[in-house]
């Protein structure tokens, strides 16, 4: 089967699109001028030079393909959503629902995040019927806010156009091929004791190649219109960090932070975003992210429904690490058992 897909240079599109080959099918996947590539140089992927904002460069990276996959997205920490991060999120996600509707795509299979679901307010993990309450958490900023709006479009573009679409939402992804490196930056972080200390919040981490292998159950097996958290295990920062420590083979990051020492590093990134164009690294909405114990998640309806299921996460990070040392990212540590 002939497939399509945005996002093939990031983490998780990286992924998929080895995922696809390895089922069978023929995979396009659209890059930009700027992308690297080499990282992927193993896999036989057709390319075609098109951007989210352009919808004829899409037309024609889509065409002929029964099943289009979205994962291209703009990713920012600002609290505020930069036009930028508007117009490759929400824009490029109406001109990927345009482009897949002109050359007649079967099915859109479209990756949002557990951001555009809901936070637990009462201990339990979040399902999908989860209300939307990042902004009451203090946790709302400009990536949260626009993956939010582009699912609504697609979730729109089902009810009042007749489009065949599934929505994905993974947790947060470890893996190999971060080339950037994106979520992978906290395994290099960490192994290079590049951070004061430990955050006393949790967060859900999932090996990425088992999205990978939920958004291709999700094209086969989803229902149209509706919406699967694609996550693993619930766990705290602390855990993540004894983890990789422990399979880096380097002394582990056990200091907590107090959340009271971490705020002033987040009001300094608000004040930088507020008299600067510079992406902060840290701001106050970040540095809640790495304080919260109500980002919990579950998969039963992806397990239910796509047969979805969520490998160890010990191999994921191994092979996070070894893909980084590969590639010379983490720096002169010991070698990986």
């Amino acid at each position: 089967m002939n497939v399509a897909l945005t996002g093939a240079t990031g983490l998780l599109g990286a992924n998929l699109a080895e995922a696809l080959l390895a089922a069978g099918h023929d995979v396009t996947a659209t890059r930009r001028a700027t992308s690297r590539v080499d990282h992927l140089a193993d896999l036989d992927i057709r390319w075609v030079q098109a951007s989210l904002g352009d919808p004829s460069a899409l037309e024609r990276a889509f065409d002929g393909a029964e099943v289009v996959y979205h994962c291209a997205a703009a990713v920012t920490v600002r609290k505020k959503a930069a036009p930028w991060v508007i117009a490759a999120n929400v824009d490029g996600t109406r001109h990927v629902i345009d482009a897949v509707q002109a050359v007649g795509a079967r099915r859109l299979v479209h990756c949002s995040s557990v951001v555009a679901v809901g936070l637990s307010d009462d201990g339990r993990p979040s399902d999908e019927t989860a209300r939307w309450n990042f902004a009451e958490h203090g946790i709302m900023d400009g990536y949260t806010l626009t993956k939010r709006q582009a699912e609504e479009v697609v979730a729109s573009a089902v009810a009042d156009q007749g489009l065949d679409a599934v929505i994905v939402n993974p947790t947060y992804m470890i893996g190999p091929r971060d080339v950037r490196p994106s979520s992978g930056k906290l395994l290099i972080e960490i192994v290079r004791r590049a951070v004061p200390g430990v955050s006393a919040g949790a967060n859900n981490f999932v090996d990425v190649r088992d999205v990978a292998r939920g958004m291709v159950a999700a094209a086969d097996r989803g229902q149209t219109g509706e919406r699967y958290i694609l996550g693993g295990l619930d766990l705290s920062y602390a855990e993540i960090f004894r983890r990789t420590a422990a399979i880096a083979g380097v002394k582990p990051i056990e200091r907590v932070l107090p959340r009271w020492l971490a705020n002033p590093a987040g009001w300094w990134g608000d004040l930088q975003e507020r008299f600067s164009d510079r992406e902060p690294l840290l701001n106050s909405a970040s540095i809640a992210w790495g304080y919260t114990t109500q980002y919990r998640f579950t998969s039963a309806k992806a397990q239910a429904e796509l047969g979805y299921t969520m490998s160890p996460l010990d191999p994921a990070i191994h092979d996070a690490l070894t893909w980084f040392r590969a590639h010379d990212m983490l720096g002169p540590t010991p070698n990986l058992p």
